[in-house]
C-alpha cells in the first residue's frame, strides 16, 4: 500500500477494473428484489457542468447503497439526442447536428467514467438513433388507432428565432425556453396528442405517489387544474348567436358588468371587420405573452366591440369588450367580467371606467372598500334578486338550477390542462410518420415501411425545416392509392422521445418491438432524480405516456416513477453558475487536481440534497483532506488489519470482546451508534449527515485506546472491525479510495458487493452511563454513575460531586429528581 494518497492513479485502475469486468451490469433476477435507480438522462451539451455532477453523484450514491442491501440494481445512462441546441450548434458550425452530437456524446461519456459511476453502459443509447425512434413512430401510430392523435389548424406560440412552436409551458415570461425571443402568435396545422382523455388519471393518480415531493404534486395539480362550474349561456343582441362562457363562481352572476373576449374570438375578428380601431388593436396583440404568469402582472389593455349581450336573468345589456389577459385555449375564450369580486376583472374596470356592482358581502356584516380592490371570497349575496340573503355556497346550487331549467346553462367538469401540441418545425427530431396525398388525404406511414430514416448528412442553415427541401425526403406515392404524395417534415416535439426512455432501458438491445417482459420486471423506476423545472413538461409527459403504454399492453403498473428526488442548484456567491455569468467552475480540472472522490465527497457533504449548493473552494479543501485522513489511517494500521483478516469474517462478534475494558467496548457502540445513524440518513437520503457520520467514525477508530493485558489485541480486532464498517458506510460516497484500501487491507471480495454491516449495539454492554446534574434546573455538573443504577445511587453519587457540593453549600435539598440515561436535578430551597 502507497504512503500517499494518489488519487489521479488509484480512480483509473479502479475504473478500468470495473469495466472490464462489466461489475455494474444489471441482469433479470426474479429470486432477488430490484431497484431501478435512473437519473435524467443529459442533453449531449459537450461538457459537464457541476449541476450534472450533483445530479449524477445523487443518483450514483443511492444505486449503490442499495446494492450494498442485497438488491439486484440497475442503473443506466443514454442521452437525449434530438433538440434545438445541436441544430443552432451544428449553424454555427457549420457541421451536421448529427455529427455535432455523437461528438458530444462520445466526450461527456468519458466524463461519466472519470466521476466513477456506476453505470449499466450495455444499455447505453440516444434517443437520436434510428433503433429508439422507430419505436416511437410506432407507437404514435398505435396512438392514432385509438383516437389519441389528431391533427387541426390551432393557433399556436410561435417562436420566430428558432422558427417553430412551443407548447404553453415552454413559453417562460413570454419568451421562448431555448431562445429566449419573444415569442408571436400564429395559426398553422398541429398534430395532437390527446393528453386531455387522461386528465382525471393524471390528477387522481398523484395521490398514490407518496415518494413524490408536495411541491411537484401540487404544481401538476394545478397546472391540470380540475375545477367544477357552469357553463352559462349568453346571447349576442346584435347578432343571432350566443357566447357560451364557464364560471367557477355562478353566486357572482349578478356581478357582471360586462364581458371579455380573447383577440382570437371569432366575434372579436367579425366586430374588427367593421372597426379599424378593433382590427388595429387584434394586431397589437399578436405579440402578447402567453405564459399565466406573465398574464397576471401584465398591464390590462382592451377595446369595446359594439356588441352587447343579454344577461339571461336580469335581461340587462352588458357590453362587450375584447382584452388581452383572455386567452383563446382555455374555456371558450370569454369570459364573464365581475370587477367587484375578481381582481383581474377589477383593474380592467378601472382602468376603463367600467360599472362595479358589489354582490356579494363580508358574512361578519363588514364593509368592504370596492375603491380600492375586489372582493374575491365567498359570503353573503345581495342585489341579487331572489338569491339575495343566501350564502355564496347555496346561491350557486340555486343560480346554476335556475340556469338549468331556463336551458342556458349546464354542469361542467373544466381543466386547465390542454392537449400536446408535438409538432415541431425543425429538422433535428423524429419524423412524423405521415403522408399528405391530394386524393386520400392525411395517411398514416403503413408500419410495414418504418422506420421513417432522419436524413442525417445535413447542415441547416437556420431558417426554417431543411427537409421541406429535399424531394428524396418528401416526395412519396400515397400509401392508399399510389399516386405522388408529400411526407409531413414536421418532427416531434423532444419532449415525447424523454417521455419513455426509462422504460426502453429495462430492454437492453431489444430489436424486435418497442418493449418486452423485461419492462415489467424493472418497472416502475424505484427511485428517479432531476430537476424540480421538469415538474409539469417532462414528469408530466412521461405520466401520460406511461398511462398509454399501460393501455397498450406494453407495461403492467400505473406510473413509471415511484420516488422522485428534486435536487437544488449549485451556486456561486449565491447565484447559478452560468457561463455568461462566468462563475462555473470546471469538474474536470477538479477532478484532475483532487481526484473524482473529492469532487463527490463535496458535492454530497456540501448541502442536502433538496438545497440549492453554495460553491466553496474551501470546501473541496476540506473533503480532500478528510479522505487523505482516512488513506493515512488504513495505511498506518495496516499490518494490523491484514492480520485480523486472515481469519476473520465480516461482521462477526469477537469472541474475546468481552475482554475488552470499558473505554473500547465505548468505541464499539460508537461504531454500532453511527451504523445505524447513517443507515437512516441514507434512506433519509441526507448525505450530508452520511458523510458527517463517516467523519465520526473515522476519529472514534483514530482514538481507540491500547490496553496490554488483554488475551487477544482487542484493538486490532476493533480497528479492522471498524474500518471495514467505515469503508462499507463510505463506499455509495467515495467508491475509489474506499475500494482501494479494501483490497489492500485484504479484505474480502469487491467492496461493491460486501454487504451492508451488521450493528450489534445491543449486545454491547455498558459499564458506567454519564449524567448531567442540575440544581434548581440549572447545570452544575456532570457525574458517571454504573449501568442500570436506580435513584437512590444517581442521587448518591450527584450530591457527593464535589462541585455539587460546593453549588448546593449550606442550601436545604427539598427533593432530587432522577431520570434515567439522563440526568438528576437536585431541586433546594
Amino acid at each position: 500500500m502507497d504512503s500517499q494518497y494518489q488519487p489521479s492513479k488509484i480512480e483509473a485502475a479502479i475504473q478500468a477494473f470495473w469495466q472490464e469486468n462489466t461489475v455494474f451490469q444489471a441482469a433479470e433476477n426474479i429470486n432477488r428484489e430490484k431497484f431501478y435507480c435512473l437519473s435524467m438522462f443529459p442533453y449531449p451539451s459537450g461538457t459537464l457542468h457541476m449541476g450534472h455532477v450533483r445530479n449524477y453523484a445523487l443518483g450514483d450514491v443511492i444505486a449503490r447503497y442499495q446494492r450494498q442491501l442485497g438488491k439486484n440494481v440497475l442503473q443506466p445512462m443514454g442521452w437525449d439526442g434530438f433538440g434545438l441546441p445541436a441544430e443552432n450548434a451544428a449553424i454555427k458550425h457549420g457541421i451536421p447536428p448529427a455529427e455535432w452530437t455523437r461528438k458530444n456524446i462520445a466526450h461527456m461519456r468519458k466524463q461519466f467514467e472519470s466521476l466513477g459511476l456506476a453505470y449499466d453502459w450495455s444499455r447505453e443509447f440516444a434517443t437520436c438513433d434510428v433503433n429508439y425512434y422507430c419505436w416511437e413512430q410506432w407507437f404514435f401510430l398505435q396512438l392514432h388507432k385509438k383516437g389519441l392523435v389528431y391533427r387541426k389548424n390551432a393557433e399556436v406560440n410561435w417562436d420566430p428565432v428558432d422558427q417553430t412552436i412551443l407548447a404553453n409551458e415552454q413559453v417562460i415570461d413570454g419568451r421562448g425556453w431555448r431562445s429566449g425571443a419573444l415569442v408571436e402568435r400564429r395559426e398553422i396545422p398541429q398534430w395532437f396528442l390527446k393528453i386531455t382523455a387522461y386528465a382525471d388519471e393524471l390528477l387522481d393518480s398523484l395521490d398514490e405517489l407518496t415518494g413524490w415531493p408536495d411541491s411537484v404534486k401540487t404544481m401538476q395539480r394545478n397546472w391540470i387544474g380540475r375545477s367544477e362550474g357552469v357553463e352559462i349561456t349568453f346571447d349576442v343582441a346584435e347578432h343571432p348567436e350566443s357566447l357560451t362562457i364557464y364560471t367557477t363562481r355562478p353566486d357572482t352572476l349578478f356581478g357582471v358588468t360586462y364581458i371579455a373576449l380573447a383577440p382570437q374570438h371569432p366575434l372579436a375578428r367579425r366586430a374588427a371587420e367593421a372597426n379599424a380601431d378593433v382590427a388595429a388593436f387584434l394586431e397589437s396583440c399578436r405579440n402578447i405573452k402567453v405564459a399565466e404568469a406573465d398574464i397576471a402582472t401584465m398591464e390590462k389593455q382592451g377595446i369595446a366591440t359594439g356588441y352587447h349581450v343579454i344577461h339571461p336573468l336580469t335581461g340587462d345589456k352588458l357590453p362587450i369588450w375584447v382584452a388581452n389577459f383572455v386567452l383563446m385555449e382555455y374555456g371558450s375564450g370569454a369570459v364573464m367580467s365581475v370587477p367587484a369580486h375578481d381582481q383581474r376583472d377589477f383593474e380592467f374596470a378601472q382602468r376603463f371606467a367600467l360599472p362595479i356592482k358589489p354582490v356579494i358581502r363580508l358574512t361578519d356584516g363588514s364593509a368592504h372598500d370596492f375603491s380600492q380592490s375586489a372582493f374575491t371570497a365567498a359570503g353573503v349575496l345581495q342585489d341579487s334578486g331572489e338569491f339575495s340573503g343566501t350564502t355564496s355556497t347555496d346561491a350557486a346550487r340555486a343560480i346554476i338550477h335556475a340556469l338549468e331549467k331556463m336551458s342556458v346553462g349546464t354542469r361542467k367538469t373544466h381543466y386547465r390542462l390542454r392537449d400536446w401540441s408535438i409538432s415541431r418545425q425543425r429538422y433535428w427530431g423524429t419524423p412524423i410518420p405521415f403522408i399528405y396525398c391530394e386524393h386520400c388525404g392525411t395517411v398514416p406511414v403503413p408500419e410495414k415501411d418504418l422506420p421513417i430514416v432522419l436524413p442525417e448528412n445535413i447542415s441547416p442553415q437556420g431558417v426554417g425545416s431543411p427537409l421541406k427541401t429535399l424531394a428524396d425526403f418528401v416526395n412519396v406515392a400515397c400509401p392508399a392509392c399510389g399516386k405522388p404524395a408529400q411526407r409531413e417534415t414536421d418532427t416531434f416535439d423532444t419532449f415525447l422521445e424523454s417521455s419513455w426512455y426509462y422504460a426502453r432501458f429495462a430492454c437492453r438491445k431489444l430489436g424486435k418491438a418497442m418493449l418486452d417482459a423485461r419492462a415489467n420486471y424493472w418497472l416502475p423506476v424505484d427511485q428517479y432524480i432531476g430537476g424540480v423545472e421538469h415538474a409539469v413538461m417532462h414528469l408530466l409527459y412521461a405520466r401520460f405516456i406511461h398511462k398509454t403504454l399501460r393501455d397498450a399492453g406494453l407495461v403492467n403498473c400505473n406510473e413509471p416513477f415511484t420516488r422522485l428526488l428534486t435536487q437544488g442548484m449549485v451556486l456561486n456567491q449565491g447565484i447559478k453558475m452560468s457561463k455568461s455569468k462566468g462563475n462555473t467552475v470546471d469538474p474536470a480540472t477538479l477532478i484532475d487536481r483532487y481526484g473524482a472522490d473529492t469532487v463527490r465527497t463535496f458535492i454530497l457533504f456540501a448541502a442536502p440534497p433538496e438545497q440549492h449548493l453554495e460553491w466553496s473552494d474551501s470546501g473541496v479543501e476540506g473533503a480532500h483532506r478528510f479522505l487523505k485522513k482516512l488513506w493515512r489511517f488504513a495505511f498506518e494500521h495496516r499490518e494490523c488489519v491484514t492480520r485480523e483478516n486472515a481469519h476473520a469474517k465480516l461482521d462477526e462478534v469477537c469472541d474475546d470482546q468481552e475482554t475488552a475494558d470499558s473505554a473500547q467496548r465505548d468505541c464499539l457502540r460508537e461504531i454500532y451508534r453511527i451504523t445505524e445513524q447513517v443507515r437512516a440518513d441514507y434512506e433519509r437520503q441526507q448525505f450530508n449527515t452520511v458523510i458527517s457520520g463517516c467523519m465520526k467514525l473515522l476519529n472514534v477508530l483514530d482514538k481507540i485506546p491500547t490496553i496490554e493485558n488483554t488475551e487477544a489485541d482487542i484493538k486490532s480486532w476493533i480497528i479492522c472491525h471498524g474500518g471495514s464498517v467505515l469503508l462499507r458506510l463510505l463506499a455509495p460516497v467515495a467508491p475509489h479510495i474506499t475500494q482501494q484500501i479494501w483490497q489492500d487491507l485484504h479484505y474480502p471480495g469487491l467492496l461493491v458487493n460486501a454487504p451492508w454491516p451488521k450493528s450489534h449495539l445491543a449486545n454491547c454492554r455498558v459499564d458506567a452511563v454519564d449524567l448531567v446534574v442540575q440544581i434548581n434546573g440549572k447545570l452544575r455538573s456532570r457525574i458517571s454513575v454504573p449501568a442500570g443504577a436506580d435513584h437512590d445511587c444517581m442521587a448518591g453519587i450527584a450530591t457527593a460531586d464535589s462541585k455539587v457540593m460546593l453549588a448546593v453549600a449550606d442550601r436545604h435539598i427539598k427533593k432530587i429528581i432522577t431520570v434515567p440515561g439522563r440526568l438528576v436535578n437536585i431541586v433546594t430551597e
